[in-house]
């Protein structure tokens, strides 16, 4: 089957996450410069998660751009992303309206926002891996692909954060932030392979 379909659920649930967040944002309880600044705790988690959802569509939007077919495996593979997408609003409200009123992050929801991104992240892996497997090892994702050194490392990167939470939550947040600035470039080797043919040994 085409792409269109799968392309088009995708992006809907994506953008109904986004929508929920920030229908979920509290109001300031004042109408005060001050208050709004006071809930900073609960606009910077948003703000990290409206980033982190708009990596995943960008990066989901440029593999299904070359990718030609869709099997039952990649929509189940693709949910099953979805999925784990869905948890990001829940995450985000824990963390951040814990730390608003507690003056301070706590390790748990740390730990489950952490935990969520984490499973995102294998979840994206698995769903790449399932659509080289249905172009084949030769096609333009798989070249363009490469090793995946940035998405081989953000695997580990969120289990370091997960521990290092254990210590002190802030550590785990920053980790969190260092992982999205890493993808918050747009990843142009899916479009360098499209325009230039870019060498497999350059994408990296």
């Amino acid at each position: 089957m085409g792409t269109g379909r799968i392309e088009a659920f995708s992006d809907g649930v994506i953008a109904i996450l986004i929508t929920i967040m920030v229908l979920e944002l509290p109001k300031p309880t004042t109408p005060t410069w001050s208050a709004l600044v006071g809930d900073w705790p609960v606009l910077l988690g948003y703000l990290l998660s409206f980033v982190y959802l708009g990596i995943y569509w960008n990066n989901h939007h440029h593999m299904f751009q070359v990718v030609t077919r869709v099997r039952g495996a990649v929509l189940w593979a693709n949910l099953h992303l979805l999925f784990w997408l869905s948890l990001v609003p829940f995450v985000t409200g824990w963390l951040s309206e814990e730390w608003a009123a507690e003056g301070a992050p706590s390790a748990a929801p740390v730990e489950a926002y952490g935990v969520v991104l984490l499973l995102s992240a294998i979840a994206y892996s698995i769903l790449q891996r399932t659509l080289i497997r249905a172009e084949g090892a030769g096609s333009t994702l798989a070249l363009a692909v490469g090793r995946d050194l940035k998405g081989k490392a953000s695997v580990p990167l969120y289990a370091v954060a997960i521990l290092l939470t254990l210590v002190s939550p802030y550590l785990g947040i920053a980790v969190y932030v260092v992982v999205a600035a890493l993808w918050f470039l747009p990843d142009r080797r899916v479009e360098r392979r499209i325009e230039e043919g870019v060498p497999a040994s350059a994408d990296r």
